[in-house]
């Protein structure tokens, strides 16, 4: 027991040395974006940009904008709801709520689901370690592809795989290597969709908005992720077995697709014109 415990707290430790290890790194290699230094103006904020333009190829800029004055104030949560912005702030919270809980579905309920197919506690961990690899490759794929295709039909792709995938998992498999790699693909397949969908907030927001609109869409969405674990349980212990609950989880994805296609067409409107 002591040996297991010192291993378990190595682990932990391993994990903050390597979040500690990505502080530089981030600073070095991921510098704030030009439109949030225009919007924000620090003391610096031209040899920053300037900076920023060097790297991506662009010649340097002489001196900055005149700001705008509307931009220049803090967003209200309000502003999310004005014409302009009501639309993709009920969408992608929509979309995230439900995807989110296809998602922590298949997170939080991989172990106790494969240890009741009658493997090993330690075994089903490792179908875990398997969906985590599978999630780290999904986003990793995901970025990559931007470049070459549209995110909001990516992200939708990602959405029905998910919701394909995370049934097939629920019908059960016949071997531990079967469970690992159905796993594995529906947590590319989710935690692609999780990306996808921080970086279409992103997209879709004015820099001026787009904080409080982050913090409210993931912050809602998020409810998501205490819902789903209870959900399932819910489900189960009503006697409704696998396959009818994989089902039922999965359906998240399905809506939260259904959501991204109603935002096609919708373009983000003119930095101040929003409100």
């Amino acid at each position: 027991h002591q040996e297991r415990d010192r291993f378990r707290r190595a682990v932990f430790v391993f994990g903050a040395v390597c979040s500690l290890l990505f502080v530089p790194l981030v600073l070095w290699r991921a510098p704030e974006s030009v439109a949030f230094l225009m919007h924000r103006r620090p003391p610096n904020a031209l040899a920053r940009i300037n900076a920023n333009l060097a790297r991506m190829g662009h010649p340097p800029i002489d001196a900055l904008p005149e700001p705008d004055v509307v931009t220049s104030r803090k967003a209200p949560l309000v502003n999310l709801f004005s014409p302009g912005l009501i639309r993709p702030t009920i969408l992608l919270t929509l979309a995230y709520l439900a995807h989110i809980m296809t998602f922590y579905f298949i997170l939080k309920w991989i172990p106790k689901i494969v240890v009741d197919m009658g493997f090993p506690p330690p075994e089903a961990a490792g179908v875990l370690v398997w969906a985590s690899i599978g999630g780290a490759t999904g986003s990793l794929i995901l970025g990559l592809l931007t470049g070459k295709i549209r995110l909001l039909a990516l992200t939708i792709v990602a959405m029905l795989l998910s919701t394909a995938l995370v049934i097939l998992f629920g019908q059960g498999q016949s071997d531990l290597a079967g469970l690992s790699m159905v796993a594995a693909a529906a947590g590319f397949a989710t935690n692609a969709g999780v990306v996808g969908l921080y970086a279409l907030i992103a997209q879709s927001f004015p820099t001026g908005v787009r904080a409080t609109a982050t913090g409210f869409v993931i912050g809602v969405g998020r409810g998501g992720s205490a819902l789903a674990p209870a959900l399932a349980g819910f489900l189960f212990a009503a006697g409704y077995g696998l396959p009818t609950v994989a089902i039922l989880m999965g359906l998240g994805s399905i809506v939260a697709a259904g959501a991204l296609l109603a935002m096609r067409g919708w373009k983000q409107p003119v930095e101040g014109a929003a409100g």
